[in-house]
């Protein structure tokens, strides 16, 4: 009875086709085709192909072998003999004549395939080295520009005095503006002010945009000013840049633009005391 047993295992199984050999292997194990294509990464359909023969519906035929090999590793069969019958099954069928197999060839393995997030960790890791690699070669290449930025603050010129830097001492900026000097309001953003006399006549009140200017008349009578964005404005006597109104955005009102009152404002603090407000 027992060389009866070993008799049947020994039976050929091209007795079956290939697809059937592998659902029955499939069914003893007790796996559906959802679970096969989970463990081996290969599409359900195909593998739903390749236990039906469709082998039209196959990719080509080394993937179908490579297929079919794993499915058979996956249910407990040899891929050997799994593979070599199918090639002949291909070949009956007329699907290609025999070529030599892949070497090696099998659907990607699950264990070998990196989690996810070690795929997003190196991708962050790579946008780390390139930021850093630019501030280097900024640092390297133009050494100045770094210098400019640290410098802006206490710029002077024509560049205009930001929110955020240190006011500067009227002598710094060259010869000291005579105080019956033209004065300037050069705007930077766009900014609303109006400027009147000390009897409150108005000499100017619109909404300006960047690079828009006024000059304030030489005749006027203690020249003030209203605006709610002083950092806004650029302020200049016969060209020579003097200290803000205002470095945020604080409304001021009845500040002097006169050349007089603003040389006055800038000889009493330095940096420039803060304007009276609303």
């Amino acid at each position: 009875m027992a060389e009866e047993t070993k008799d049947d295992d020994n039976v050929e199984p091209h007795l079956q086709s290939t697809g059937a050999l592998l659902r029955q292997a499939r069914e003893q194990k007790d796996l559906t085709l959802e679970e096969i294509a989970k463990k081996t990464r290969i599409p359900q359909r195909h593998l739903a192909s390749l236990e039906s023969g469709d082998f039209d519906a196959l990719p080509g035929r080394t993937y179908t072998i490579g297929f079919a090999k794993s499915f058979a590793r996956t249910v407990g069969l040899s891929d050997a003999s799994i593979g070599s019958q199918l090639r002949e099954e291909m070949e009956e069928q007329g699907h290609g004549a025999y070529q030599p197999e892949m070497s090696g060839y099998a659907p990607a393995n699950p264990s070998s395939i990196p989690p996810r997030y070690l795929a997003w960790a190196a991708a962050g890791i790579g946008v780390l080295v390139l930021v850093g690699y630019l501030v280097w070669r900024t640092v390297i290449l133009n050494p100045g520009d770094m210098t400019q930025v640290a410098d802006s603050g206490s710029a002077t010129g024509t560049e205009a005095v930001s929110g955020n830097s240190e006011p500067q001492n009227i002598e710094d900026s060259g010869p000291t503006p005579s105080s019956e000097g033209t004065v300037i309001l050069t705007a930077t953003e766009t900014v609303w002010m109006k400027v009147y006399n000390a009897d409150g006549d108005r000499l100017f009140e619109d909404q300006m945009a960047a690079g828009d200017t006024f000059t304030v008349p030489a005749d006027a009578d203690n020249p003030q000013i209203l605006t709610g964005r002083p950092d806004a404005l650029t302020v200049t006597i016969d060209g020579q840049v003097v200290p803000q109104l205002g470095t945020a955005e604080r409304t001021i009102k009845d500040v002097g633009v006169s050349a007089a009152a603003l040389l006055a404002r800038g000889e009493a603090s330095n940096p420039v005391a803060n304007p009276p407000t609303d």
